[in-house]
């Protein structure tokens, strides 16, 4: 046979060595952080992680808003823990490790059922039956007691079945490394999709729909086809939450729910891959982390959300590819300075903004406790008019500071910019 037949294909290192390292973290993360809290964290980042990358194939990969994205990973909970019970009483033999797969299956049947009509549009007529659609399954949970346990939910017992090598997962470690083996597999299942032709012809029907419908290709059956798949990957996510909290609330089909995935996979960056693991890693931070701190955190949140989108729209990812761009050609070590500067100045202007917003929360929600209080170890006084002038100057201070620094940086950047250009081109006149 000819030579000509075959054809050297070299290993791409640096996607084994991104694919190795993920592995290798989800391996090391509860072994780092070993309290109690941190592996519960852990398991709800592996579960987030999956649902916003199943949500992302809608919105990122497939350019379909989805408001109601929380219907398939909340139905597949819904089956799964009721898959659990029927375990536990015997009726039904499955060990505990395959129920997330019960949950997918379930998702991707509700997708099949409800996708069709959802997918016959596209843009705003889309998100506005997604929504109608969220709304319409979360009246239906707590319209029928039976199958969705009324305000109560329904609860379950994760511990089983048969424990092979001894794996009851009743120790929250051990449910940490069945929800990374999902997390990985999944992560890992979704990116493939996103290489193959449909995942291809997905970002093209995103793109120019007219061109594709042209060349013959029915942009509908593709975001149908996206959407099934989408729906499968967020009932697995569900299946994990049903084991991982033991309950199932009529919580988890409604509307804040769906509004979260969106927020957070377009913080963390809907426009890449790895965006949506930033994201679901940074949702666990918001609702566990920051909930704890203070009564605001939805306020705060809102305001991330809001600069966001305003200065950042590609999200997290955006910036972290950027920077990436900027230390391949070397300049980054030229950037540090302005950095730092414009991260202490940031920090001067919301320790201002935040002493403000929690003097304001503390006479709405505490003024029985009295005007005095604490914040960031430094007492303060909620009526106090030397406090709110306090705030007020580090808020002014920090923002004045922020804005010269931030003039500078721009200065900085766009030279650095013009390097750049000059190294390309100075790179293709060689070639």
């Amino acid at each position: 046979m000819s030579a000509a037949y075959y054809e050297f294909k070299p290993l791409n290192i640096g996607r084994w060595l991104v694919w190795g390292l993920f592995a290798l973290v989800l391996l090391a993360a509860p072994l780092v952080f070993t309290s109690s809290l941190s592996h519960t964290m852990l398991c709800q980042m592996g579960i987030a992680i999956l649902v916003c990358l199943s949500y992302n194939m809608l919105l990122g990969q497939g350019g379909m808003l989805s408001f109601g994205h929380a219907v398939y990973s909340g139905m597949g909970s819904f089956l799964a823990i009721h898959t659990l019970n029927l375990a536990s009483s015997g009726k039904f033999a499955i060990p505990v490790s395959l129920i997330p797969i019960v949950g997918g299956l379930s998702g991707l049947l509700v997708a099949v059922l409800l996708g069709y009509v959802t997918t016959k549009k596209a843009g705003t007529p889309f998100a506005m039956i997604t929504l109608g659609v969220g709304e319409l399954v979360w009246a239906m949970s707590l319209m029928f007691p039976e199958f969705f346990g009324g305000e109560g939910g329904v609860s379950g017992n994760r511990v089983t079945g048969a424990k092979p090598l001894g794996v009851t997962f009743g120790p929250q470690i051990q449910l940490y490394y069945l929800i990374a083996i999902y997390t990985f597999i999944g992560t890992a299942l979704m990116f493939a999709f996103t290489r193959t032709p449909l995942g291809r012809m997905l970002n093209a029907v995103r793109d120019n729909p007219e061109r594709v419908e042209f060349v013959g290709y029915d942009t509908q059956k593709v975001r149908y086809i996206a959407f099934v798949v989408a729906g499968f990957f967020a009932g697995i996510s569900g299946g994990l939450a049903a084991l991982n909290f033991e309950i199932v609330t009529s919580e988890v089909v409604n509307g804040s729910r769906s509004g979260a995935y969106l927020l957070f996979t377009f913080l963390g960056g809907a426009t890449f891959f790895f965006g949506p693991i930033i994201g679901a890693i940074l949702m666990v931070l918001a609702f566990v982390l920051l909930s704890e701190l203070t009564k605001a955190w939805l306020l705060y949140l809102g305001l991330i959300f809001l600069f966001m989108v305003m200065y950042a729209p590609g999200g997290v990812a955006s910036l972290i590819m950027m920077n990436l761009r900027v230390a391949a050609f070397g300049f980054l070590r030229k950037l540090w300075v302005s950095y730092l500067a414009l991260a202490i100045t940031a920090l001067v202007a919301l320790f201002g903004a935040a002493a403000m917003i929690e003097m304001v929360y503390h006479l709405q929600l505490n003024a029985a406790l009295g005007m005095d209080m604490v914040f960031m170890g430094i007492p303060m006084n909620a009526k106090g008019i030397n406090s709110w002038f306090g705030a007020g100057f580090v808020l002014l201070t920090g923002i004045g500071l922020f804005e010269l620094c931030r003039r500078q940086y721009v200065h900085e950047w766009g030279e650095i910019q013009q390097d750049i250009e000059k190294e390309i081109k100075r790179r293709e006149a060689l070639i």
